[in-house]
C-alpha cells in the first residue's frame, strides 16, 4: 500500500507476493476486512470503498463460459474521468481491423531481424506496433500480433485495451507491471496475460526492453485439453501466478488513461491513480507464467511430434480443436527418436504460424533466426528446416544418439485465420529479404537408378525423333 503525495511509483520488492492457480476464483485484500462478506455490492462497502465489477464475458454466456468477472473495491470508481478524446499525436501503427486499406496479404515466407531499441525516449505505448493480424476487434473475432521496443517507463499515464487480451512475451529487459489487481514482475522467459479492459503501467527496471505481444479479440486464453496425455503435463495450473491486492492513494492531477479502442488510441484525464483497488475477488485477473516450468512431451521411438504437443495456452473458436490462436513453445528437451529426421518436418499448414525467439537458437534454423527476431509462415506456405540443418542432420545418420536441445526458448503464435501484414512491417529495414535463400541450397538426394535409366531412354527417344 502507498499513501503518499509523491508521484513516483515505488520499486517492486524482491519477494513480490503472488497467488497461484489458473481459472481459480481468487480473493485478495490489501487491508484486512476490505472485502465485503456475503454479498458483492452492499449499500456501504467496508472503509467507504466503491464496488465495481469488470466483466470479460457477456452476462448470459453459458455457465461453463460465464466465469470471467471480478469485483474491485476501490477508493474512487474508474468512471471518474473527463471525456475520452483521440490521442494527439496519434499512434499510427496499431491495427485491430485488418483489411485492404491498412494491410496486405502475402503467401511469401517472411522473416525479420531483431529491431533495435530506439535512441529517443520511448515507453511501452509508443514502442508498440502491429506486425500482422486478421479479423476485427469490432466484430469480436480475430487477433493482432504486435512487437514492442522501449527504453523508458510509462509516466503519469496508464494503458488498457478495449479490443482484446494481451499476451506479452518479453525478450529483453524485465517488466514491472502495475495492474488494478496488483503488481507483476515479468522477466524474459516468462509471459504475462493482461485481460481486455484492465488498466496497467509498464516500468522498465533494466532500461531498454523488447518483446512480442499477441492480442486476441472476442475470446480468452485457456489451458489446452490434455486428452490421452492424462491429468498431468504441459503447463500446470498451479504454476500460473496472480497478483495480490496493492493500491496507491495518491493525488495525481492530470493523470491520463490511454485506451486502445478499435485500434485507435484515446485519452481521458483524471486526478487520481487508477491503481486504487484496496481489495478484489473473482477470476478475471492478470496472470503470469514461467516458461521453464513447462513439462514438455516428445516422441520416444520414431517420428517427430506435431508442435501442438507444446501448447501452453489456447484461445479456442467455436469449432472443436481449431484455435483462434495457440501459444506454443519449443523449450529445452531431449530428442531420442530412432532412424528419424529429428528437426521439424517440412510442412504446409492450414494454420498460420508467427514465430519468435527469446534466447538461444532454433533447431530448424542454423542461421539468421535471432533472439528478438520473428518469422511468419502463412496458411499453406511451405516451410521447414534450412539447408544447413537438413544436411547436418542427414550427416549424423541413423546412429545418432540421444541429444538434448539446451539453452533455447522459441515460441509460436498459431492461428486458423490468414494474417494480413502491416505496411511498416513489410517495409521495415529489419526485413530479411534473403530469407528464401536458406532453402535454395536444398539439393535433390534422389537415388532411384531405374527412374534415371527411364529418363535417359525418354531423352534418347526425343533426340531420335528430332
Amino acid at each position: 500500500m502507498e499513501n503518499k503525495t509523491a508521484t513516483a511509483r515505488p520499486a517492486f520488492p524482491v519477494d513480490l507476493e503472488y497467488q497461484s492457480g489458473f481459472d481459480n476464483h481468487f480473493s485478495s485484500e490489501a487491508i484486512a476486512g476490505a472485502l465485503p462478506r456475503g454479498q458483492n455490492s452492499p449499500l456501504v462497502c467496508p472503509y467507504g470503498l466503491y464496488a465495481e465489477q469488470i466483466s470479460g464475458t457477456s452476462f448470459t454466456s453459458p455457465r461453463k463460459l460465464n466465469h470471467r468477472s471480478s469485483w474491485l473495491y476501490r477508493v474512487k470508481p474508474s468512471v471518474t474521468h473527463e471525456p475520452f478524446r483521440p490521442r494527439i499525436p496519434s499512434h499510427g501503427k496499431l491495427v485491430s481491423e485488418f483489411n485492404e486499406s491498412n494491410s496486405s496479404a502475402t503467401p511469401t515466407q517472411l522473416r525479420w531481424k531483431p529491431m533495435e531499441v530506439p535512441d529517443s525516449p520511448t515507453d511501452f505505448i509508443d514502442g508498440l506496433y502491429t506486425v500482422c493480424g486478421a479479423g476485427s476487434s469490432y466484430l469480436r473475432h480475430g487477433f493482432a500480433i504486435h512487437m514492442y521496443t522501449a527504453n523508458k517507463s510509462m509516466e503519469d499515464c496508464a494503458f488498457c485495451s478495449a479490443d482484446g487480451d494481451f499476451l506479452i512475451v518479453p525478450q529483453e529487459g524485465r517488466l514491472w507491471i502495475t495492474t488494478e489487481c496488483g503488481r507483476l514482475q515479468v522477466s524474459p522467459g516468462e509471459i504475462v496475460v493482461l485481460p481486455q479492459g484492465f488498466r496497467f503501467v509498464v516500468d522498465l527496471p533494466d532500461g531498454p526492453s523488447r518483446g512480442y505481444v499477441a492480442e486476441i479479440f472476442g475470446t480468452h486464453f485457456q489451458l489446452p485439453d490434455l486428452g490421452p496425455i492424462g491429468a498431468n503435463g504441459l503447463a500446470a495450473p498451479r504454476d500460473f501466478l496472480v497478483p495480490v491486492a496493492w493500491f496507491e492513494h495518491i493525488p495525481r492531477p492530470g493523470y491520463t488513461i490511454v485506451q486502445k479502442f478499435g485500434g485507435e488510441l484515446f485519452t481521458a484525464r483524471q486526478d487520481f491513480s487508477p491503481f486504487n483497488v484496496v481489495a478484489w475477488h473473482g477470476n478475471y485477473v492478470p496472470y503470469k507464467y514461467d516458461l521453464s516450468k513447462f513439462c514438455p512431451y516428445n516422441t520416444v521411438l520414431i517420428d517427430h511430434a506435431d508442435p501442438s504437443i507444446n501448447t501452453v495456452l489456447t484461445a479456442p473458436t467455436d469449432r472443436p480443436g481449431v484455435a483462434l490462436l495457440d501459444f506454443v513453445i519449443f523449450p529445452p528437451r531431449w530428442l531420442v527418436a530412432e532412424h528419424t529426421f529429428r528437426p521439424p518436418y517440412y510442412h504446409r499448414n492450414c494454420m498460420s504460424e508467427f514465430m519468435g525467439l527469446i534466447h538461444g537458437g532454433y533447431e530448424a534454423k542454423a542461421d539468421g533466426f535471432l533472439p528478438g527476431g520473428a518469422s511468419l509462415h502463412s496458411c499453406m506456405t511451405p516451410h521447414g528446416p534450412d539447408t544447413k540443418t537438413y544436411e547436418a542432420t542427414i550427416k549424423l545418420g541413423n546412429e545418432a544418439g540421444p541429444q538434448k536441445i539446451s539453452n533455447t526458448m522459441a515460441f509460436m503464435f498459431e492461428s486458423c485465420l490468414m494474417p494480413r501484414v502491416c505496411p511498416w512491417a513489410l517495409e521495415s529495414p529489419y526485413m530479411d529479404h534473403d530469407y528464401y535463400q536458406c532453402w535454395i541450397g536444398l539439393k535433390s538426394h534422389f537415388t532411384c537408378e531405374l527412374v534415371n535409366e527411364r529418363n535417359q531412354d525418354i531423352e534418347k527417344g526425343i533426340g531420335e525423333k528430332k
